[in-house]
């Protein structure tokens, strides 16, 4: 059987992973995560993609939609003010699972809206990195 094809999408400042509020986010790169979950998911084919440009996050979206099986995204910001990026999720046809490294909803009120979940195949926030892991636990679920 044929891996499953998932990428992991990360928006703006995501790249700081590592350097950014690590009481927040931690202190390993996103980098040293992905080469873990690719240890630990060997029946996944995963890629990654990180930019702080809406467009580039919408145009990696439109070109998983003819390549992966499934999408794991962190928004980050954008989630709370991107009508745009829940169109293109909307439009896809693959599950995208939203994921958060903080829990939104213990944050400033302006994090509590999502313009992306309602497109979304689920929510997974506030487990760190293990938010990641979560979704990748369901993708992996579903392999045949």
């Amino acid at each position: 059987m044929p891996n499953r094809k998932i990428r992991i999408i990360n928006g703006p400042n995501l790249n700081l992973l590592g350097t950014r509020e690590p009481e927040i986010y931690g202190n390993q790169t996103f980098e040293q995560q992905f080469a873990v979950f690719q240890k630990e998911f060997p029946h996944l084919e995963l890629d990654y993609f990180q930019s702080n440009v809406e467009g580039e996050l919408i145009n990696s979206l439109h070109e998983a939609a003819g390549e992966k099986d499934g999408v794991i995204l962190n928004a980050g910001a954008y989630t709370h003010t991107s009508v745009a990026l829940g169109d293109a999720i909307k439009a896809i046809g693959i599950p995208v699972i939203e994921v958060h490294i903080s829990n939104i909803f213990s944050r400033e009120d302006f994090r509590h809206v999502s313009y992306i979940a309602p497109y979304c195949a689920g929510s997974i926030m506030g487990f760190g990195m293990d938010s990641y892991r979560l979704a990748l636990k369901y993708f992996e679920s579903k392999l045949p």
